[in-house]
């Protein structure tokens, strides 16, 4: 009897444990770099699947053409705020997945705002019309060792620029494209 109840003991133990759900790390925040841009964020935990991210930090942008005598860059800075549901963690956790600093797929609005602060360039006098964008994004953090991460995510959305802000008769909006990959290193 003895070894019977020491039995299902340890098989209801074993099911409790393997029972909690797998959850979003309380608090977590780095830097992050791509092609097109530098940032920083801080990602606070909502709910066991959510947490919401802000970010600030610089996008880059690149053009030429025959009209300009040599390539230009600019970066300008941005802010962002975005919720994100980290849709797989439990999944994730019953494959023996890493989970920790929120590696996992991701499903976010991506909400920026682009102001006309300043501007750093290869051409003088480059400015940005303020603009604010909403974008749907699917996207996946990995963990590399435990402090790099590599993100990559693709959207499409929704631009509104206040061009009349620098000159222009008209604002617009336009469709908006969010296509990332950043390679990072998380405090």
């Amino acid at each position: 009897m003895k070894k019977i109840l020491l039995t299902l003991t340890f098989c209801g133990l074993t099911l409790i444990a393997k029972s909690q759900t797998a959850s979003v790390k309380q608090s977590t925040y780095g830097i992050q770099t791509g092609v097109l841009g530098i940032w920083a964020h801080k990602e606070t935990k909502l709910s066991n699947q959510i947490a919401l991210r802000a970010e600030i930090g610089m996008d880059a942008g690149f053009w030429g053409g025959s009209f300009y005598p040599e390539n230009g860059y600019l970066m300008t800075p941005v802010i962002r705020l975005e919720p994100r549901w980290y849709y797989n963690l439990n999944k994730r956790v019953s494959k023996s997945r890493n989970i920790g600093g929120n590696s996992g797929n991701f499903l976010t609005l991506q909400t920026s705002y682009n102001p006309n602060w300043f501007v750093i360039s290869n051409y003088d006098n480059v400015e940005v019309a303020d603009q604010i964008s909403i974008i749907p994004t699917w996207g996946i953090r990995r963990n590399i060792g435990n402090h790099f991460t590599y993100e990559t995510g693709i959207g499409i959305g929704y631009r509104y620029i206040f061009a009349k802000s620098v000159g222009y008769l008209e604002n617009e909006g336009e469709a908006a494209l969010n296509l990332h990959l950043r390679i990072g290193y998380r405090f």
